[in-house]
Parts: C-alpha cells; sequence; structure tokens
C-alpha cells in the first residue's frame, strides 16, 4: 500500500539523492521546478531526460538505468503508462528505497511490484507540496 503517513513522507523527506525521470530544461514546468526546488533545498538532483544533455548544470542521463552514482528516491514526472517501465529500473537498482510519482501520476500494479521487491511507493502527490508542508 503506497505511503500515506505524514511520518513515513517525513522519512522519506530526509533522504539526500534524487533521480529525476522525466526532469525537464524548461523553466515553468512542473518537471523542471519541483526538481530546481527540492535543488534549492539541498537535495542532490539527478536528471533523467534521453533528450537532454545538461539539466541545472549537471549531465543528463537517458534512463534510469544509466544512472551510476547512488539514488535515494525515484521521483517520476512520466505519463502513468511509462511508470511500469521505470519501475522495473528501479527494481533492479539496490539502491532506490522509493519510487515517488507525482500528482496525477499513478500505477497501481507497478506499485504493487515495487513494494514486493522491497521499495516504498508514494503515488500522485508532489514532492515540493509535501516537502513544503512538512519539512520547509
Amino acid at each position: 500500500m503506497p505511503v500515506d503517513s505524514d511520518a513515513e513522507l517525513r522519512e522519506i523527506l530526509s533522504a539526500d539523492r534524487i533521480a529525476v525521470v522525466g526532469c525537464s530544461t524548461t523553466p515553468g514546468k512542473a518537471a523542471h521546478d519541483v526538481p530546481e526546488y527540492l535543488r534549492e533545498h539541498g537535495y542532490e538532483v539527478i536528471p533523467v531526460n534521453p533528450y537532454a544533455d545538461e539539466i541545472f548544470g549537471r549531465e543528463a542521463h537517458d534512463s534510469l538505468a544509466e544512472v551510476e552514482a547512488e539514488v535515494d528516491v525515484v521521483d517520476v514526472f512520466r505519463p502513468s503508462e511509462e511508470v511500469a517501465g521505470i519501475v522495473e529500473q528501479a527494481i533492479e537498482r539496490d539502491d532506490a528505497e522509493v519510487v515517488w510519482t507525482q500528482l496525477g501520476i499513478a500505477d497501481d500494479e507497478s506499485a504493487a511490484r515495487a513494494e514486493a521487491a522491497g521499495k516504498r511507493v508514494v503515488q500522485d502527490r508532489c514532492m515540493k507540496v509535501e516537502h513544503e508542508r512538512l519539512v520547509g
């Protein structure tokens, strides 16, 4: 069952490194502004976007599987129908403990697979909103 308690959300928000799948180069889009907010609040953001070379002055990776650095949270800004593939890549990683899908993004079957693999799942919530509400 996806995380919904404030205590568990606070714990997840204490992470350090977030891979943002679908991170955008376009200011004004949530997929750009939310990761930028997270960076401004001390998180190390690793952009994942196959159509960008660099975002926030950091190399953008083509896929989550190509991220060599350790990752605490996988933050997803892709349509719900793409979540399954991203979850499979997250499951293959020993380091990513949490899969977080942003507002309007959910895939219950993929969430159940992630949880069965020992990952915590947050669905259909904005990481910035939850950070402002619980931490910031």
